[in-house]
């Protein structure tokens, strides 16, 4: 029993009633390719000044959350927004990361996919006034991502949006950048909600007109695009979007609220994964991906559920924030030893929402270790002046 705020204001006990799931690895192929997301842990006793310079990085634990998420089966998605690009993570740290994470897993037993997001966040807005500057600044890090072995994601870049950039200006630089790719690249189209300097990514405010533009530049270079991963939050859009693609080119799920039915389908079209919520709900993730492939559609559905209000919690408005309950969710389990992220961003939540992460991981079975997490949970309630008994 723990007492928790509530939304209107009151403090109410709560009992713990769900099961934890076992993270396991799975026991068949997985027939959707799936990304997590993962986050860095910092490392607070070598953290200076957190706001002007560069992170300090727990490596060790870092790198051992990404060995869980491998140990079950998924894939990773590195470096990305998930991992605060551009909100605390600076491009040395994110190349350190990247260099690190595929040293790890190329060892690894599962030999597990790994992407890495390229884009041009060295480089300040300022000194990307033009097509060359994005484009040099992109190859910079795609240099760097494929000098160790990681395949491509071309991360949405504010610099686009920043000059005001036309569908024929997106269609030349990404055409550059495809062209170059030693293997083929995903793409990214990251909503406002995450990022608000993104509004207008290829190069419209419409919705529809930018949907044409993207989809051409992928009719354009079928054969070196892997996919593409959409994080627009709407289920009818991406599902009007998959059927458009061209044969042999993926569409990844970036949407938190309705990965689930997306990544079940409807029968003709399905989408595969690569959500930041993965890396949160990795055991319930993983086995439903596992009772999918084995045709159980009703286990699926069964361990997705639960996560759903869960990642709606962790991704609701301002979505940005949501980094934050990923990193929440490590700490509650035990996989880091505290509750601080790089630039302070574990303040960009308040103490209700924190308490909602909380019940409605439990109902998922996703709090590994029930009283590890009601102590930690304790201790982030008493910081804020509530008492837990």
């Amino acid at each position: 029993m723990i007492t928790l705020p509530t939304s209107d204001n009151r403090l109410e006990a709560y009992r713990l009633t769900g099961t934890p799931l076992v993270p396991r690895a799975p026991k068949v192929k997985l027939t959707r390719t799936a990304f997590a997301a993962a986050h860095v842990v910092s490392d607070p006793l070598r953290e200076r000044n957190p706001w002007d310079t560069r992170p300090a990085v727990d490596w060790e634990t870092t790198l051992a959350f990404r060995q869980d998420l491998w140990d079950q089966g998924l894939g990773l998605a590195e470096a990305m927004d998930t991992a605060q690009r551009g909100m605390g993570v600076d491009w040395l740290t994110a190349k350190e990361l990247i260099e690190r994470t595929m040293r790890a897993a190329k060892v690894h037993p599962m030999k597990p996919r790994v992407c890495c997001g390229a884009g041009t966040d060295h480089v300040a807005l300022a000194d990307l006034r033009s097509e060359e500057t994005i484009v040099a600044a992109y190859e910079t890090q795609m240099e760097a991502i494929e000098a160790v072995g990681g395949q491509l994601i071309l991360m949405a870049t504010r610099a686009l949006p920043a000059i005001g950039a036309s569908p024929e200006t997106y269609a030349r630089v990404y055409r550059r950048l495809i062209d170059q790719a030693a293997e083929p690249v995903i793409l990214h189209w990251l909503g406002d909600m995450f990022d608000p300097a993104l509004s207008g990514y290829w190069g419209s405010e419409d919705v529809a007109a930018a949907t044409d533009a993207v989809l051409d530049i992928i009719a354009a270079n079928t054969g070196k695009v892997d996919g593409i991963k959409i994080s627009l939050l709407d289920q009818a859009h991406e599902e009007a979007f998959r059927k458009r693609l061209p044969e042999g080119v993926r569409l990844y799920t970036g949407d938190d609220f309705n990965y689930a039915e997306l990544i079940a389908g409807d029968g003709e079209y399905h989408s595969h994964a690569l959500l930041g919520i993965f890396a949160a709900i990795s055991p319930a993730a993983a086995q439903a991906l596992e009772a999918l492939a084995q045709g159980d559609i009703n286990t699926y559905h069964r361990l997705f559920a639960p996560t759903v209000p869960l990642s709606r919690e962790i991704f609701r408005a301002p979505t940005r924030f949501y980094k934050a309950g990923v990193a929440f969710l490590s700490w509650l389990n035990g996989q880091q030893r505290h509750f601080i992220m790089p630039a302070g961003f574990q303040s960009s939540r308040e103490i209700v929402h924190y308490a909602q992460v909380f019940r409605l991981a439990d109902q998922a079975g996703l709090l590994r270790d029930p009283e590890l997490a009601t102590n930690r949970m304790g201790v982030l309630l008493a910081l804020h002046g509530i008492e837990t008994g």
